[in-house]
């Protein structure tokens, strides 16, 4: 049995250490009044049977808690109050050296929080221990006066997360838009260095990759790029090799047709995207950012983005050896090709490519047969997105944020360039279980806990207030998000709907299901859950008309928080059936992971929370292998383009490096009743010698993941 220290570090259970602690509070009272040996050991042994019962590892603040409830149990109440005393002291001694302790646990990688905080992050390596090291001192300055003490106390409680913390020192947002199309066409500066127009595709590929990099390093959330942007630059190409391939013709004294010459140029136009893709692939997952881990980067696949004809042309060209390079995959040390985490890719359906009668029925094909070996693309339907935004189609900012829409001075709508300040979001179980079900008191704890969010969020607002160009270049001043002047701020970038700010949300499904009994699916209590979500939009229009900013409801994909949620649910509240029963807490308005329902039923049920959660939301299906059943994936495919705005597949992909496996790799509890992954065949438990690729918050992970989440992958019920 383990429990976790204050310091995030995993040990042993350590029952004497109990004892100790007892003893020592024993002496410092009356002998009238202490303990028996026989009675301390009784306490000893209550709590280590409530750290068994647990189901999940215990926190050293949870069990001294136990220590003291069975000491007054037993009335030994001046022993109790040397103990509270004893704790209060220590407390005190360590104040002064908490941060010093975690920075250690995290260079000795001793720190099981920080070592499950991010599912691609390597713990081990010195960057990502560099990037943990700064954010816990930024993290104790925001705590101690960047940020309104209630506001932190919040976080602390898991009643509001404040998203980010360990990067809020520093004047950087969270994600964006890249403005690819004006970097490359009107040149950028990367690390001082003038860069001028590419003059062929993989040119404009390996820029690309640079631009990619650099931007990761001046943020810390996702960005994403256009294929268009890049796809433009294929015609520089085609006239280069139609130039080159003239002149060999000419040079070796054959004449040749225009139709000839034409033809070979195309098969190198062929050759350099197939270079420029893979020259993507390869850096963005090679490269190490200064945050220590690849560049979380989106392509957006579109083929009505770039004009019929030619463009067109060149563009599915692109997106085909796009989703050939992702079903390829990469080398893992091994050599053997496995599925990597970045880029993601998204898809967009439409009717140029959606039945078999149309244009690009090809393209979807391949992106299905990608899906089922690879869990990529995802799928934004067309159809769907111009009835909830506008009549416009686009992306979103990493796994699933989008921009509201946005109109430039000429009228006409801009995404690219544009970015999100941060997000804090709300815990609606936590909500719903302090009102104790009275909706009365459920509206205005929700309202109380709306106010600190709003609180926080204004506090990342001033944070970025102020902030001059001059601290990342490439963002401001050399066109990723805006070409400003040297010394000028981006406060008029932070205001009236270029850059939105998010509100986000977790835990739809418990808290209705605490409120009403039921499942949010039950028609019966459907209702509320609108309600509930209608709610979050109404303060988001209220604080907007206020701030004159662009506050946006966003369905946060939760990573290690719906852990730490939960853990925190359970010591507020104890152990609720159905709400507070399991280590996680659902993600946004999703139906919940055991809940029996299929692929189709469930896309249609959550289709109707999308347009309330502007600021982002994606669905998803869990499937078995699809690789020998793509005409499954392709009727999916065409059930989101009529009804979902924006959806996923999740697939499976695993690999063990041991026995060669490449089936799925299950979760078992190890004999501490810790939960591990397990290659089935070889019955392997070494991470580091299997491959584990999951998607698990609108993106795919491939390290490993906290408690939470693991058993939530676990206990997940396939919809197909």
């Amino acid at each position: 049995m383990k429990i976790i220290k204050r310091s995030g570090e995993e040990v042993i259970f350590d029952i004497t250490k109990i004892i100790a602690a007892v003893h020592k509070a024993n002496k410092e009272v009356e002998t009238t009044h202490r303990l028996t040996t026989e009675e301390i050991q009784q306490i000893a042994d209550k709590v280590e049977q409530v750290c068994q019962d647990s189901i999940r590892a215990m926190g050293v603040e949870e069990i001294q808690d136990e220590v003291e409830e069975r000491i007054m149990e037993a009335g030994a109440f001046h022993v109790a109050r040397a103990y509270i005393t004893y704790r209060y002291r220590r407390q005190l001694v360590r104040q002064s050296n908490t941060t010093d302790r975690q920075i250690m646990t995290i260079i000795e990688s001793q720190n099981e929080d920080i070592k499950q905080e991010n599912s691609n992050k390597n713990p081990l390596l010195a960057s990502t221990q560099r990037d943990y090291m700064a954010g816990e001192v930024s993290k104790d300055i925001t705590k101690r006066f960047l940020l309104p003490p209630e506001v932190w106390e919040a976080h602390e409680k898991g009643l509001i997360h404040f998203h980010d913390a360990d990067y809020f020192a520093q004047h950087i947002h969270n994600c964006c838009l890249v403005n690819l199309d004006d970097m490359l066409q009107n040149g950028t500066v990367i690390s001082e260095t003038k860069i001028d127009r590419p003059n062929s595709f993989s040119v404009a590929c390996i820029v690309a990759s640079q631009i990619i990099a650099q931007v990761a390093s001046s943020q810390y959330g996702g960005q994403s790029i256009s294929a268009y942007h890049l796809s433009k630059f294929v015609a520089s190409s085609r006239a280069k090799f139609r130039r080159e391939v003239r002149q060999e013709f000419e040079a070796a004294g054959i004449q040749a047709e225009d139709e000839q010459i034409f033809r070979v140029a195309e098969e190198r136009v062929e050759k350099d995207i197939e270079k420029g893709v893979q020259t993507i692939q390869y850096q963005v997952v090679t490269l190490m950012t200064t945050n220590g881990q690849a560049p979380f980067i989106t392509v957006f696949m579109y083929l009505d983005e770039a004009p019929e004809g030619q463009d067109r042309e060149d563009l599915a060209m692109v997106i085909r050896a796009l989703l050939n390079q992702r079903i390829l995959g990469v080398k893992n040390e091994q050599g053997i090709y496995i599925t990597p985490a970045f880029p993601k890719l998204i898809y967009v359906l439409d009717e140029d490519n959606i039945t078999k009668e149309s244009p690009y029925w090809d393209v979807t094909q391949l992106a299905a047969k990608c899906t089922a070996l690879r869990m990529v693309p995802d799928y934004i339907s067309a159809k769907v997105m111009r009835e909830l935004k506008e009549g416009n189609v686009y992306t979103c900012m990493g796994c699933r944020s989008f921009l509201t829409v946005y109109h430039d001075e000429e009228g006409k709508p801009k995404f690219y360039g544009r970015f999100n300040q941060g997000v804090c979001t709300i815990n609606l179980v936590d909500v719903a279980c302090s009102s104790q079900g009275d909706f009365d008191e459920f509206w205005k704890i929700f309202d109380e806990r709306l106010n600190l969010c709003y609180k926080a969020l204004m506090a990342r607002n001033l944070r970025l207030k102020g902030t001059k160009s001059d601290i990342a270049p490439i963002l401001w001043q050399n066109g990723a998000l805006a070409r400003l002047k040297k010394g000028e701020t981006i406060d008029k970038l932070l205001y009236n709907g270029y850059s939105t700010i998010s509100l986000g949300y977790a835990g739809l499904c418990e808290c209705v299901r605490y409120m009403t009994g039921k499942s949010h699916t039950d028609p019966a209590a459907t209702p509320f859950a609108l309600e509930v979500m209608q709610h979050l939009n109404d303060a988001c229009a209220n604080w907007k008309a206020k701030e004159h900013m662009d506050f946006s409801v966003y369905g946060t994909p939760l990573e290690s928080t719906t852990y730490k949620f939960a853990k925190n649910l359970q010591m507020r509240f104890g152990i609720i059936e159905g709400v507070t029963d399991k280590n996680y807490i659902t993600n946004s308005y999703h139906v919940h992971v055991t809940e029996e329902i299929d692929a189709f039923h469930k896309l249609n049920f959550e289709s109707q929370f999308q347009p309330l959660s502007p600021g982002g939301a994606i669905s998803y299906v869990e499937v078995p292998d699809m690789k020998n059943n793509i005409p499954a994936v392709l009727t999916v495919m065409q059930h989101i383009y009529q009804n979902i705005m924006y959806a996923e597949l999740n697939t499976k992909s695993d690999y063990c490096s041991l026995c060669g496996y490449d089936g799925e790799m299950q979760i078992v509890a190890d004999e501490s009743g810790k939960l591990i992954w397990e290659c089935p065949n070889c019955k392997n438990h070494d991470q580091n010698t299997m491959s584990v690729a999951r998607r698990t918050c609108g993106y795919i992970g491939t390290q490993f993941w906290n408690q939470g989440r693991t058993q939530e992958i676990r206990e997940r019920v396939l919809h197909l």
